[in-house]
């Protein structure tokens, strides 16, 4: 464990919100009608608030005089602590909204548990962002509820979504050392109202949880997909190609 988890804990949480921020943003101007176009900014802004608050706790609390900006653009992939779900490209919309639902059905009462944690500054992020997490997790709720109980395609869209990314849901309940020293005892209370959670809405948009042999996992601790590493590319070009960068 880390001389202080609540850095590593804080590295996760940013992470997290970072890059799937960061995912989520490249539909602008690219989403399939304007209101999904506008809605999936709005998300992408708020996750990326999030970040700059944990990210900047981290910076903090390591002591070595990196900001939030520096965390997030000058780590690279090994560094990196978001769990594999996050990383998952967009792919199709559909791919796109599950990956979203299985984020905020766990995002959400982890913030409203880390609403009472110990950690003051833990607890006021958790406070200024469960508010944002709602709205995410009621927006994507109704959307798979709609889409997949919908026409054929869409139907068949979203259940080769969930097939693709159940794998990776499990490592957001896997919890070690790190999360129990910061959340404590209420990691079970999470794990349950996420899997009455996603049962039931699942149920309600005709879908099936796939019988995962296995979950995918290591984000966590820094081993991840390929898939990060092209995003990488991508959102550090500009700081990495001109160090020190300003607007």
């Amino acid at each position: 464990m880390a001389d202080n988890p609540t850095v590593e804990f804080a590295l996760r949480m940013g992470d997290n919100c970072l890059v799937l921020g960061q995912n989520v943003s490249a539909w602008c101007g690219h989403a399939p009608v304007l209101e999904e176009d506008i809605a999936l900014a709005n998300v992408a802004l708020d996750l990326i608030g999030q970040t700059r608050m944990w990210l900047g706790l981290a910076g903090e609390l390591e002591g070595k005089g990196r900001s939030a900006d520096d965390l997030a653009f000058l780590r690279d992939v090994r560094e990196f602590r978001n769990c594999l779900l996050v990383e998952q490209p967009n792919s199709d919309f559909g791919q796109t909204l599950m990956r979203q639902f299985l984020f905020d059905a766990w995002h959400h009462p982890m913030l409203k548990m880390l609403s009472g944690a110990a950690d003051a500054r833990v607890a006021e992020i958790a406070e200024k962002s469960v508010k944002e997490a709602a709205y995410h997790l009621d927006r994507s709720t109704d959307l798979i509820i709609r889409l997949g109980d919908g026409s054929d395609e869409s139907h068949h869209r979203m259940q080769g979504a969930l097939d693709r990314l159940w794998r990776y849901s499990g490592e957001l309940m896997a919890a070690d050392a790190i999360d129990e020293a910061v959340v404590g005892p209420g990691l079970g209370d999470i794990e349950a109202q996420y899997k009455d959670y996603t049962s039931k809405v699942f149920g309600e948009a005709t879908l099936t949880i796939p019988e995962a042999a296995f979950m995918q996992k290591g984000g966590k601790v820094g081993l991840h997909t390929e898939a990060l590493g092209h995003m990488l590319a991508d959102m550090q070009f500009l700081q990495r190609s001109y160090p020190g960068a300003q607007w």
